[in-house]
């Protein structure tokens, strides 16, 4: 593979990662996703920090000159919400792991 291709291919990871997530992020703050989070019995504002420190990492890796910035912050949120997803017996982590290999990528492979 090239070198253009390989900043095309991680500028390509880059978008869908920080749009996949920005959805996703904004629909769990929203107060309709605050019912299902109730059943993990931890607090609400835990369910806020986690979905704003998403959104914050987002908008910042969907920006060309903050987005290694973003992808370190997008990996330490997920690598939160894993932790928390652990601790509380749910196992069901694929998508999060997903989630922190793409940011690591990003931030590990962006020069800004």
């Amino acid at each position: 593979m090239s070198s253009t291709q390989a900043k095309c291919a991680l500028t390509v990871l880059q978008y869908s990662l920080g749009i996949v997530i920005l959805i996703e992020a904004v629909m769990f703050v929203l107060p309709s996703a605050a019912h299902d989070f109730a059943r993990t019995h931890m607090p609400g504002f835990v369910r806020l920090v986690l979905g704003f420190g998403e959104i914050a990492g987002c908008v910042l890796l969907l920006i060309p000159q903050t987005a290694v910035r973003g992808a370190w912050l997008l990996l330490a949120v997920v690598i939160m919400a894993i932790l928390l997803h652990l601790l509380h017996g749910m196992y069901g982590i694929g998508n999060l792991v997903i989630y922190a290999a793409a940011a690591f990528a990003v931030a590990a492979g962006k020069k800004n």
